[in-house]
């Protein structure tokens, strides 16, 4: 049997492979890589507005009066006392510190939790949160086969969003809702979630819907979406957005030899919490020095440092790329990687098909994501 005929759908995949998306095999689905090509879709982002079949992510309800607190004690970050409507980043670490996964958690109300993960590790989380389950207090409902999930994202995305027949008395509340929070209403098919994040590092909106709903939602937001260009984009685009504001990618910054500390996102390790699986470990790490550390490469050098590409300094290995290309809206060749943290300044290079091609690091991130302000707001360039 083929691979593709393993393959999972969303509610939205033959829409994909009627209007031209090239689909490729991801984290188990069959997904759309691009359309129209990863340059013009990019830009899309950058300077509309564009739409993301994000259904393979993984939505784990977790409800009960015991949650609030078991949640807390599996995630870095602190989500106790949050309001409801709160979402919170978070990485689910081992007892040795190193990360399973990193994720949203959702409070939708006062006993009543979301966490969103990677699909590349839904079934490790869920089988992390089974493993880790109270006798009692708490209880899990795995909806991710029954959850469609639409990212809406660029500048344009909050009046596209507006537009939506399904939220029109609901215009005021989208208007307003600020950056990491949500919204809950009832749509056509059951329960929406509407929130305000994203992996663009443009200001977006995600709508968690039942699939019975998504493929009315998509082409509502083509149709009414026309005049502001919207069109759909595929996950190298996604990749790409991603990249240029340096958020972590799960399988590149992130792993489970990789500690958040490490990663970058220490800001989401609240180590003064009074407890939470992995915190001895990353207290440690964190008092004898933090070993390694992500950086900003720009590639000096003719080439494109790919994931797994050696960083030497005189010749000495002292890291690796993690993501590598060529940005579009900066219009050269940038890496990430993770070095040794004594690692600052000096002469560096990476090794490009056995080739020692200059480089150097420079400031986080490459450029500033824009979500919390005005949509289209200035962004900061290095």
């Amino acid at each position: 049997m083929s691979e593709s005929t393993n393959l999972k759908s969303t509610p939205l995949t033959d829409w994909h492979k009627q209007h031209g998306g090239k689909m490729v095999p991801f984290a188990g689905f069959e997904m759309p890589v691009q359309y129209e090509g990863v340059l013009a879709e990019h830009a899309c982002v950058r300077e509309k507005v564009g739409l993301f079949d994000i259904t393979h992510m993984g939505e784990i309800f977790v409800s009960g009066p015991g949650a609030e607190a078991w949640i807390d004690g599996l995630v870095t970050n602190r989500v106790t006392g949050i309001p409801t409507g709160k979402i919170v980043y978070n990485a689910m670490c081992r007892e040795d510190g190193g990360v399973l996964d990193d994720m949203l958690v959702y409070r939708l109300g006062e006993i009543e939790w979301l966490i969103v993960c990677n699909a590349s590790n839904h079934a490790k989380i869920s089988g992390w949160l089974e493993k880790n389950l109270p006798a009692d207090g708490v209880d899990l409902d795995d909806r991710s086969d029954k959850t469609a999930l639409i990212a809406v994202q660029g500048p344009d995305s909050r009046e596209l969003l507006c537009r939506l027949e399904a939220l029109a008395d609901k215009v005021p509340d989208v208007e307003s809702l600020k950056f990491y929070t949500a919204l809950t209403l009832e749509g056509p098919a059951g329960r929406w979630i509407v929130s305000r994040t994203g992996y663009t590092g443009e200001h977006g909106y995600e709508l968690y819907v039942p699939n019975e709903d998504a493929v009315a939602i998509w082409e509502e937001l083509l149709v009414r979406g026309e005049d502001l260009g919207v069109a759909p984009i595929g996950l190298a685009a996604r990749d790409t957005l991603r990249f240029e504001v340096c958020y972590c990618l799960y399988g590149h910054e992130l792993e489970e030899d990789i500690s958040p500390l490490e990663a970058g996102i220490g800001w989401a390790v609240k180590l003064k919490k009074e407890n939470f699986v992995g915190r001895e470990a990353l207290v440690r790490q964190k008092a004898d020095g933090v070993p390694r550390r992500i950086v900003c490469l720009e590639i000096t050098g003719r080439g494109i440092a790919r994931q797994g590409a050696r960083v030497l300094r005189e010749g000495r290995d002292v890291g690796l790329v993690t993501s590598g290309t060529f940005s579009p809206s900066l219009k050269k060749p940038l890496a990430m990687a993770l070095v040794d943290s004594a690692i600052s300044e000096g002469d560096l290079a990476v090794d490009i098909r056995g080739r020692q091609i200059e480089c150097r690091i420079i400031s986080f991130p490459f450029m500033s994501a824009r979500t919390k302000g005005d949509p289209r707001s200035e962004r900061t360039l290095p």
